[in-house]
Protein backbone atom coordinates (compact mmCIF):
# COMPACT_ATOMS: atom_id res chain seq x y z
CA UNK A 1 0.00 0.00 0.00
CA UNK A 2 3.05 1.80 0.46
CA UNK A 3 3.84 1.96 -3.53
CA UNK A 4 2.19 4.66 -4.77
CA UNK A 5 1.79 2.99 -8.44
CA UNK A 6 -2.22 3.96 -8.84
CA UNK A 7 -1.35 7.62 -7.93
CA UNK A 8 0.96 7.88 -10.27
CA UNK A 9 -0.43 6.67 -13.04
CA UNK A 10 -3.96 8.95 -12.08
CA UNK A 11 -1.82 12.03 -11.34
CA UNK A 12 0.29 11.31 -14.99
CA UNK A 13 -3.39 11.46 -16.30
CA UNK A 14 -4.74 14.47 -14.06
CA UNK A 15 -2.07 16.57 -15.28
CA UNK A 16 -1.23 15.05 -18.85
CA UNK A 17 -5.32 15.50 -19.49
CA UNK A 18 -5.40 19.60 -18.29
CA UNK A 19 -2.41 20.16 -20.91
CA UNK A 20 -4.05 18.13 -23.65
CA UNK A 21 -7.42 20.52 -22.56
CA UNK A 22 -5.84 23.72 -22.55
CA UNK A 23 -3.47 23.15 -25.59
CA UNK A 24 -6.80 21.35 -27.19
CA UNK A 25 -8.97 24.92 -26.82
CA UNK A 26 -5.70 27.06 -27.95
CA UNK A 27 -5.26 25.33 -30.82
CA UNK A 28 -8.70 26.06 -32.25
CA UNK A 29 -8.47 29.67 -31.66
CA UNK A 30 -5.37 29.98 -32.99
CA UNK A 31 -7.01 27.69 -36.12
CA UNK A 32 -9.58 30.75 -36.29
CA UNK A 33 -7.59 32.83 -36.13
CA UNK A 34 -4.60 32.29 -38.36
CA UNK A 35 -5.84 29.60 -40.60
CA UNK A 36 -9.45 29.95 -41.63
CA UNK A 37 -9.48 32.37 -44.54
CA UNK A 38 -13.25 33.46 -43.55
CA UNK A 39 -13.50 37.27 -41.95
CA UNK A 40 -14.39 37.63 -38.07
CA UNK A 41 -15.45 40.50 -36.48
CA UNK A 42 -14.12 40.08 -32.98
CA UNK A 43 -10.34 40.98 -31.86
CA UNK A 44 -8.08 38.38 -31.13
CA UNK A 45 -7.25 37.27 -27.49
CA UNK A 46 -5.45 34.12 -27.34
CA UNK A 47 -3.95 35.15 -23.65
CA UNK A 48 -7.77 36.11 -21.95
CA UNK A 49 -9.42 33.07 -23.55
CA UNK A 50 -6.26 30.42 -22.40
CA UNK A 51 -6.81 31.82 -19.01
CA UNK A 52 -10.71 31.45 -19.32
CA UNK A 53 -9.65 27.94 -19.77
CA UNK A 54 -7.39 27.21 -16.93
CA UNK A 55 -10.20 28.43 -14.86
CA UNK A 56 -12.36 25.64 -15.93
CA UNK A 57 -9.65 22.96 -16.40
CA UNK A 58 -10.53 21.60 -12.90
CA UNK A 59 -14.22 21.02 -13.58
CA UNK A 60 -13.25 19.27 -16.58
CA UNK A 61 -11.18 16.71 -14.53
CA UNK A 62 -13.81 15.97 -12.18
CA UNK A 63 -16.04 15.22 -15.01
CA UNK A 64 -13.27 12.91 -16.23
CA UNK A 65 -13.47 11.07 -13.19
CA UNK A 66 -17.13 11.19 -12.88
CA UNK A 67 -16.88 9.35 -16.07
CA UNK A 68 -14.76 6.84 -14.81
CA UNK A 69 -12.05 7.45 -16.64
CA UNK A 70 -9.23 7.39 -14.17
CA UNK A 71 -10.12 3.80 -13.02
CA UNK A 72 -7.69 1.46 -14.19
CA UNK A 73 -10.04 -0.79 -16.07
CA UNK A 74 -11.15 1.47 -18.35
CA UNK A 75 -7.30 2.95 -18.79
CA UNK A 76 -5.85 -0.45 -19.30
CA UNK A 77 -9.26 -1.93 -20.68
CA UNK A 78 -9.28 -4.33 -23.92
CA UNK A 79 -11.38 -2.26 -25.51
CA UNK A 80 -10.39 1.18 -26.40
CA UNK A 81 -13.71 2.08 -27.11
CA UNK A 82 -15.21 2.29 -24.05
CA UNK A 83 -12.50 4.78 -23.27
CA UNK A 84 -12.93 7.10 -26.28
CA UNK A 85 -16.26 6.82 -26.33
CA UNK A 86 -16.08 8.32 -22.88
CA UNK A 87 -13.68 10.83 -23.67
CA UNK A 88 -16.07 11.91 -26.44
CA UNK A 89 -18.83 12.80 -23.70
CA UNK A 90 -15.75 14.51 -21.42
CA UNK A 91 -15.21 16.43 -24.77
CA UNK A 92 -18.65 18.00 -25.34
CA UNK A 93 -19.26 18.22 -21.60
CA UNK A 94 -16.11 20.42 -21.62
CA UNK A 95 -17.07 22.57 -24.40
CA UNK A 96 -20.39 23.19 -23.13
CA UNK A 97 -18.96 24.03 -19.72
CA UNK A 98 -16.90 27.06 -21.19
CA UNK A 99 -19.94 27.67 -22.81
CA UNK A 100 -21.83 28.11 -19.58
CA UNK A 101 -19.15 29.93 -18.03
CA UNK A 102 -18.79 32.28 -20.81
CA UNK A 103 -22.96 33.00 -20.29
CA UNK A 104 -22.03 33.49 -16.74
CA UNK A 105 -18.64 35.90 -16.93
CA UNK A 106 -19.97 38.00 -20.03
CA UNK A 107 -16.21 37.63 -21.72
CA UNK A 108 -17.06 36.36 -25.27
CA UNK A 109 -14.90 33.46 -24.89
CA UNK A 110 -16.33 31.79 -28.12
CA UNK A 111 -17.19 34.81 -30.36
CA UNK A 112 -17.46 32.90 -33.26
CA UNK A 113 -19.84 29.91 -32.44
CA UNK A 114 -17.89 27.55 -34.78
CA UNK A 115 -15.11 27.38 -32.41
CA UNK A 116 -16.59 25.41 -30.15
CA UNK A 117 -17.32 22.69 -32.26
CA UNK A 118 -13.60 22.90 -33.12
CA UNK A 119 -12.02 22.41 -29.63
CA UNK A 120 -14.66 19.84 -28.96
CA UNK A 121 -13.23 17.83 -31.97
CA UNK A 122 -9.81 18.63 -30.92
CA UNK A 123 -9.87 18.41 -27.23
CA UNK A 124 -11.33 14.74 -27.88
CA UNK A 125 -8.24 13.90 -30.25
CA UNK A 126 -5.21 15.66 -27.67
CA UNK A 127 -6.93 13.41 -24.83
CA UNK A 128 -6.83 10.26 -27.08
CA UNK A 129 -3.50 10.88 -28.23
CA UNK A 130 -1.96 11.97 -24.84
CA UNK A 131 -3.27 9.32 -22.73
CA UNK A 132 -1.67 6.48 -25.56
CA UNK A 133 1.60 8.52 -24.79
CA UNK A 134 0.89 8.68 -21.21
CA UNK A 135 0.05 4.72 -20.88
CA UNK A 136 3.08 4.25 -23.18
CA UNK A 137 5.23 6.07 -20.49
CA UNK A 138 3.40 4.52 -17.67
CA UNK A 139 4.36 1.07 -19.04
CA UNK A 140 7.79 1.33 -19.68
CA UNK A 141 8.02 2.93 -15.76
CA UNK A 142 6.38 0.05 -14.73
CA UNK A 143 8.41 -2.44 -16.53
CA UNK A 144 11.13 -1.08 -14.62
CA UNK A 145 10.10 -1.94 -11.45
CA UNK A 146 9.59 1.57 -10.10
CA UNK A 147 6.59 2.33 -7.98
CA UNK A 148 4.88 -1.10 -8.81
CA UNK A 149 3.00 -2.43 -5.93
CA UNK A 150 4.77 -6.10 -4.69
CA UNK A 151 1.92 -8.37 -4.71
CA UNK A 152 1.19 -12.06 -2.69
CA UNK A 153 -1.49 -14.50 -4.17
CA UNK A 154 -2.94 -16.49 -1.68
CA UNK A 155 -5.38 -19.78 -1.90
CA UNK A 156 -5.82 -22.65 -3.79
CA UNK A 157 -8.11 -22.13 -6.48
CA UNK A 158 -7.68 -21.79 -10.34
CA UNK A 159 -7.90 -18.21 -10.34
CA UNK A 160 -4.70 -18.58 -8.56
CA UNK A 161 -3.17 -19.76 -11.51
CA UNK A 162 -4.69 -17.38 -13.65
CA UNK A 163 -3.69 -14.42 -11.79
CA UNK A 164 -0.07 -15.30 -11.01
CA UNK A 165 0.35 -15.98 -14.68
CA UNK A 166 -1.87 -12.49 -15.97
CA UNK A 167 0.07 -9.96 -13.46
CA UNK A 168 3.61 -11.89 -13.95
CA UNK A 169 3.18 -11.18 -18.04
CA UNK A 170 1.26 -7.73 -17.35
CA UNK A 171 4.20 -5.76 -15.75
CA UNK A 172 2.45 -2.66 -17.21
CA UNK A 173 -0.51 -2.93 -14.32
CA UNK A 174 1.74 -1.79 -12.08
CA UNK A 175 2.03 -5.20 -9.86
CA UNK A 176 4.86 -7.03 -9.28
CA UNK A 177 4.63 -11.00 -8.30
CA UNK A 178 6.75 -11.78 -5.56
CA UNK A 179 4.74 -14.67 -3.34
CA UNK A 180 2.18 -17.19 -4.11
CA UNK A 181 0.56 -19.19 -1.14
CA UNK A 182 -0.95 -22.21 -2.41
CA UNK A 183 -1.01 -26.08 -3.74
CA UNK A 184 1.79 -26.70 -6.72
CA UNK A 185 -0.76 -27.48 -8.45
CA UNK A 186 -2.53 -24.29 -8.91
CA UNK A 187 0.75 -22.50 -9.52
CA UNK A 188 2.21 -22.54 -13.21
CA UNK A 189 5.71 -24.25 -13.92
CA UNK A 190 7.48 -21.34 -14.37
CA UNK A 191 6.37 -19.11 -11.35
CA UNK A 192 7.31 -22.11 -8.77
CA UNK A 193 9.87 -20.22 -7.47
CA UNK A 194 7.52 -17.82 -5.86
CA UNK A 195 5.59 -20.37 -3.89
CA UNK A 196 5.77 -19.89 0.08
CA UNK A 197 4.58 -22.48 2.21
CA UNK A 198 2.33 -20.16 4.53
CA UNK A 199 1.63 -16.81 4.67
CA UNK A 200 3.30 -15.23 7.18
CA UNK A 201 6.24 -16.78 5.83
CA UNK A 202 5.93 -15.16 2.89
CA UNK A 203 5.40 -11.23 4.33
CA UNK A 204 8.36 -11.93 6.45
CA UNK A 205 10.63 -12.75 3.44
CA UNK A 206 9.15 -10.57 1.07
CA UNK A 207 8.45 -6.71 1.07
CA UNK A 208 4.73 -6.68 0.34
CA UNK A 209 2.40 -3.88 -0.66
CA UNK A 210 -0.86 -6.05 -2.09
CA UNK A 211 -2.42 -9.29 -0.99
CA UNK A 212 -4.75 -11.43 -3.35
CA UNK A 213 -7.15 -14.24 -1.88
CA UNK A 214 -8.48 -16.49 -4.39
CA UNK A 215 -10.38 -18.43 -1.64
CA UNK A 216 -12.51 -17.83 1.43
CA UNK A 217 -10.44 -20.00 3.25
CA UNK A 218 -9.12 -17.67 6.30
CA UNK A 219 -10.22 -14.82 5.42
CA UNK A 220 -10.50 -12.88 8.49
CA UNK A 221 -7.34 -13.87 9.41
CA UNK A 222 -5.66 -13.03 5.93
CA UNK A 223 -7.66 -9.47 6.02
CA UNK A 224 -5.93 -8.87 9.61
CA UNK A 225 -3.18 -9.14 8.05
CA UNK A 226 -3.11 -7.18 5.58
CA UNK A 227 -4.87 -4.67 7.84
CA UNK A 228 -1.62 -4.79 10.61
CA UNK A 229 0.60 -4.75 7.76
CA UNK A 230 -0.94 -1.55 6.24
CA UNK A 231 -1.26 -3.72 2.91
CA UNK A 232 -4.20 -4.05 -0.21
CA UNK A 233 -6.30 -6.50 0.40
CA UNK A 234 -8.37 -8.11 -2.81
CA UNK A 235 -10.43 -10.89 -2.03
CA UNK A 236 -11.48 -12.98 -5.83
CA UNK A 237 -14.71 -13.65 -4.70
CA UNK A 238 -16.57 -17.33 -5.82
CA UNK A 239 -19.82 -16.90 -8.29
CA UNK A 240 -21.55 -16.95 -5.33
CA UNK A 241 -20.25 -13.92 -3.57
CA UNK A 242 -20.04 -12.28 -6.68
CA UNK A 243 -24.06 -11.50 -6.50
CA UNK A 244 -23.49 -9.70 -3.43
CA UNK A 245 -21.82 -6.36 -3.81
CA UNK A 246 -19.24 -5.12 -1.48
CA UNK A 247 -16.44 -3.30 -1.73
CA UNK A 248 -14.87 -2.00 -4.90
CA UNK A 249 -15.02 -4.54 -7.92
CA UNK A 250 -12.43 -4.30 -10.38
CA UNK A 251 -11.37 -6.87 -13.09
CA UNK A 252 -7.56 -8.10 -13.04
CA UNK A 253 -7.49 -9.74 -16.71
CA UNK A 254 -10.87 -11.48 -17.16
CA UNK A 255 -11.00 -12.18 -12.94
CA UNK A 256 -13.40 -9.93 -10.86
CA UNK A 257 -11.51 -8.75 -7.32
CA UNK A 258 -13.13 -7.27 -4.68
CA UNK A 259 -11.08 -4.29 -2.98
CA UNK A 260 -11.94 -4.72 0.59
CA UNK A 261 -10.58 -1.32 1.98
CA UNK A 262 -9.57 -0.65 5.66
CA UNK A 263 -10.58 3.05 4.46
CA UNK A 264 -11.89 4.59 1.77
CA UNK A 265 -9.33 7.58 1.64
CA UNK A 266 -7.26 5.61 -0.82
CA UNK A 267 -6.97 6.45 -4.59
CA UNK A 268 -8.56 9.22 -6.30
CA UNK A 269 -10.13 10.40 -2.63
CA UNK A 270 -6.40 10.33 -1.45
CA UNK A 271 -5.48 12.52 -4.17
CA UNK A 272 -8.11 15.12 -3.86
CA UNK A 273 -7.57 15.07 -0.25
CA UNK A 274 -4.08 16.27 -0.77
CA UNK A 275 -4.18 18.61 -3.41
CA UNK A 276 -7.10 20.29 -0.87
CA UNK A 277 -4.76 19.97 1.92
CA UNK A 278 -1.05 21.36 0.20
CA UNK A 279 -3.78 24.33 -1.07
CA UNK A 280 -5.22 25.47 1.74
CA UNK A 281 -1.81 25.15 4.20
CA UNK A 282 0.15 27.12 1.50
CA UNK A 283 -2.98 30.03 1.78
CA UNK A 284 -3.04 29.19 5.64
CA UNK A 285 0.44 30.06 5.80
CA UNK A 286 0.31 33.22 4.15
CA UNK A 287 -2.37 34.60 5.91
CA UNK A 288 -1.21 33.20 9.14
CA UNK A 289 2.66 34.50 8.22
CA UNK A 290 2.08 38.19 10.35
CA UNK A 291 0.02 36.63 13.53
CA UNK A 292 3.12 33.63 13.50
CA UNK A 293 5.82 36.37 13.74
CA UNK A 294 4.20 38.42 16.72
CA UNK A 295 3.28 34.89 18.55
CA UNK A 296 6.87 33.84 18.17
CA UNK A 297 7.83 37.15 19.31
CA UNK A 298 6.11 37.50 22.31
CA UNK A 299 7.23 33.72 23.41
CA UNK A 300 11.03 35.12 23.04
CA UNK A 301 10.33 38.12 24.43
CA UNK A 302 9.34 35.99 27.53
CA UNK A 303 11.91 33.72 27.11
CA UNK A 304 15.18 34.36 25.17
CA UNK A 305 17.52 31.65 26.04
CA UNK A 306 14.84 28.91 24.53
CA UNK A 307 13.25 28.36 21.53
CA UNK A 308 9.74 29.54 20.20
CA UNK A 309 8.89 26.34 18.37
CA UNK A 310 8.67 22.79 19.84
CA UNK A 311 9.29 20.03 17.71
CA UNK A 312 7.75 16.87 19.03
CA UNK A 313 8.45 12.99 17.01
CA UNK A 314 4.69 11.79 16.42
CA UNK A 315 3.64 9.08 14.32
CA UNK A 316 1.56 9.16 11.10
CA UNK A 317 0.05 7.14 8.03
CA UNK A 318 1.56 3.72 8.06
CA UNK A 319 3.90 4.14 10.90
CA UNK A 320 5.65 6.54 9.70
CA UNK A 321 7.62 8.78 12.48
CA UNK A 322 7.79 12.90 11.80
CA UNK A 323 8.77 15.93 13.42
CA UNK A 324 5.61 17.76 14.47
CA UNK A 325 6.18 21.40 15.06
CA UNK A 326 4.17 23.98 17.43
CA UNK A 327 4.94 26.99 19.56
CA UNK A 328 6.43 26.15 22.40
CA UNK A 329 3.87 26.47 25.53
CA UNK A 330 5.71 24.09 28.05
CA UNK A 331 8.33 25.28 30.86
CA UNK A 332 11.46 24.44 29.55
CA UNK A 333 12.37 22.42 32.34
CA UNK A 334 9.45 19.74 31.57
CA UNK A 335 10.26 20.03 27.50
CA UNK A 336 10.21 16.42 26.18
CA UNK A 337 9.21 14.65 28.91
CA UNK A 338 5.69 12.35 29.31
CA UNK A 339 3.40 13.74 31.87
CA UNK A 340 4.04 10.86 34.66
CA UNK A 341 7.62 12.28 34.37
CA UNK A 342 7.00 16.15 34.62
CA UNK A 343 4.86 15.46 37.58
CA UNK A 344 7.12 13.30 39.48
CA UNK A 345 9.73 15.55 38.68
CA UNK A 346 7.63 19.14 40.18
CA UNK A 347 6.85 16.91 43.09
CA UNK A 348 3.39 16.36 42.45
CA UNK A 349 2.44 13.05 41.35
CA UNK A 350 -1.36 13.13 42.42
CA UNK A 351 -1.40 14.72 39.53
CA UNK A 352 -1.35 12.02 37.04
CA UNK A 353 -4.06 10.65 38.23
CA UNK A 354 -6.50 13.52 37.39
CA UNK A 355 -4.63 14.35 34.34
CA UNK A 356 -5.47 10.87 32.60
CA UNK A 357 -8.88 10.25 33.90
CA UNK A 358 -9.70 14.15 32.92
CA UNK A 359 -8.60 12.83 29.20
CA UNK A 360 -5.42 13.65 29.46
CA UNK A 361 -5.89 17.39 30.30
CA UNK A 362 -5.39 19.66 33.33
CA UNK A 363 -6.93 23.25 33.84
CA UNK A 364 -3.79 25.48 34.75
CA UNK A 365 -1.50 22.86 34.07
CA UNK A 366 1.50 23.66 35.90
CA UNK A 367 3.61 22.68 33.11
CA UNK A 368 2.48 25.55 30.69
CA UNK A 369 3.81 28.36 30.89
CA UNK A 370 1.41 31.89 31.05
CA UNK A 371 1.73 32.77 27.15
CA UNK A 372 1.36 28.84 26.97
CA UNK A 373 -2.16 28.85 28.55
CA UNK A 374 -3.08 31.27 26.34
CA UNK A 375 -1.75 29.96 22.76
CA UNK A 376 -3.53 27.31 23.94
CA UNK A 377 -6.97 28.91 24.40
CA UNK A 378 -7.00 30.27 21.35
CA UNK A 379 -5.10 27.17 19.60
CA UNK A 380 -3.02 29.03 18.34
CA UNK A 381 0.14 26.98 19.54
CA UNK A 382 -1.12 24.61 16.47
CA UNK A 383 -0.18 26.76 13.68
CA UNK A 384 3.38 25.66 13.11
CA UNK A 385 2.10 22.16 11.85
CA UNK A 386 0.98 24.05 8.73
CA UNK A 387 4.06 23.43 7.86
CA UNK A 388 3.28 19.64 8.16
CA UNK A 389 0.69 19.72 6.18
CA UNK A 390 2.30 21.66 3.57
CA UNK A 391 5.11 18.96 3.56
CA UNK A 392 2.55 15.95 3.64
CA UNK A 393 3.83 14.81 7.29
CA UNK A 394 0.08 14.85 8.33
CA UNK A 395 -3.32 16.30 6.57
CA UNK A 396 -5.32 19.15 8.21
CA UNK A 397 -8.02 16.69 9.17
CA UNK A 398 -7.25 13.29 10.79
CA UNK A 399 -6.95 11.25 14.12
CA UNK A 400 -5.30 12.79 15.99
CA UNK A 401 -1.37 12.29 15.60
CA UNK A 402 -0.04 9.14 18.54
CA UNK A 403 3.11 9.74 20.26
CA UNK A 404 5.18 6.38 20.19
CA UNK A 405 4.76 5.48 23.40
CA UNK A 406 0.73 5.55 22.70
CA UNK A 407 0.73 2.85 20.44
CA UNK A 408 0.24 0.29 22.70
CA UNK A 409 -2.96 1.96 24.19
CA UNK A 410 -4.71 1.48 20.96
CA UNK A 411 -6.15 -1.94 19.97
CA UNK A 412 -6.76 -1.03 16.44
CA UNK A 413 -3.73 1.07 16.04
CA UNK A 414 -2.91 -0.73 12.97
CA UNK A 415 -6.00 0.18 11.66
CA UNK A 416 -5.77 3.81 13.37
CA UNK A 417 -2.26 4.32 11.01
CA UNK A 418 -4.00 3.54 7.90
CA UNK A 419 -4.41 7.20 6.86
CA UNK A 420 -2.67 10.53 8.05
CA UNK A 421 -2.92 12.19 11.28
CA UNK A 422 -4.80 15.23 11.73
CA UNK A 423 -4.56 18.80 12.54
CA UNK A 424 -7.51 18.75 13.40
CA UNK A 425 -10.17 15.42 13.32
CA UNK A 426 -13.47 13.82 14.68
CA UNK A 427 -12.78 13.56 17.91
CA UNK A 428 -11.12 16.91 18.81
CA UNK A 429 -14.83 18.57 17.27
CA UNK A 430 -16.89 16.49 19.54
CA UNK A 431 -15.53 17.42 23.09
CA UNK A 432 -11.71 17.79 22.90
CA UNK A 433 -11.16 17.98 26.88
CA UNK A 434 -14.36 16.59 27.94
CA UNK A 435 -14.63 13.18 26.69
CA UNK A 436 -12.85 10.10 27.80
CA UNK A 437 -9.74 8.80 25.94
CA UNK A 438 -11.46 5.31 24.67
CA UNK A 439 -14.54 7.26 23.19
CA UNK A 440 -11.91 9.65 21.34
CA UNK A 441 -9.98 6.46 19.75
CA UNK A 442 -13.98 5.39 18.92
CA UNK A 443 -14.37 8.52 17.10
CA UNK A 444 -10.92 8.29 15.42
CA UNK A 445 -11.19 4.68 14.44
CA UNK A 446 -15.06 6.08 13.41
CA UNK A 447 -13.39 8.50 10.78
CA UNK A 448 -10.83 5.99 9.75
CA UNK A 449 -13.70 3.43 8.43
CA UNK A 450 -16.14 5.85 7.11
CA UNK A 451 -13.87 9.04 6.06
CA UNK A 452 -16.01 11.17 3.16
CA UNK A 453 -15.98 14.28 1.94
CA UNK A 454 -18.98 15.46 3.75
CA UNK A 455 -17.26 14.41 6.81
CA UNK A 456 -14.27 16.53 6.36
CA UNK A 457 -16.10 19.56 5.39
CA UNK A 458 -18.10 19.19 8.54
CA UNK A 459 -15.37 18.11 10.81
CA UNK A 460 -13.86 22.14 9.20
CA UNK A 461 -16.47 23.97 9.78
CA UNK A 462 -17.35 22.91 13.38
CA UNK A 463 -12.89 23.63 14.11
CA UNK A 464 -13.32 27.12 13.19
CA UNK A 465 -16.72 26.95 15.63
CA UNK A 466 -15.09 24.89 18.63
CA UNK A 467 -11.63 27.64 18.07
CA UNK A 468 -13.46 30.94 17.57
CA UNK A 469 -16.04 29.75 20.85
CA UNK A 470 -12.72 28.49 22.82
CA UNK A 471 -14.62 25.46 23.16
CA UNK A 472 -12.69 22.54 24.63
CA UNK A 473 -9.45 23.85 24.14
CA UNK A 474 -5.90 22.35 25.90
Amino acid sequence: MKKKSDLLLRLSLIIGDAIAIILSFAAAYLIRVNVDPRPYVFEAQIAEFTLAVVLVVPIMIIILAALGLYRKSVIFGRSKFVEWGRLFIAAVLSVAALIVYDFFKGENVFPVRVMAVTAMILCFVFLVVERAMVRLIIRQVFRNDFATRRIIIIGNSKNTEYLADYIASNPELGYRLVGIVASRRYIPDDLKKYQYSSLKEALRRAKVDVIFQTDEKSTEYVYKQAVNGHLLYYFVPSETALSSHFGEMELIGNTPAVLVMATPLVGMNAAIKRAFDFCFSLVALIVAFVPMLIVWMLIKITDLRHSAFYVDERLTQYNRKFKCYKFRTMKPEYSGMTAEEAFVKMGKPELIKRFRKNGDYLKNDPRTTRVGRVLRKLSIDELPQLFNILKGDISLIGPRALLPGELREYGDRSLLLTVKSGLTGFAQVSGRKDIPFEERRALDIYYVRNWSLALDLSIFFKTIAVVLKGEGAK
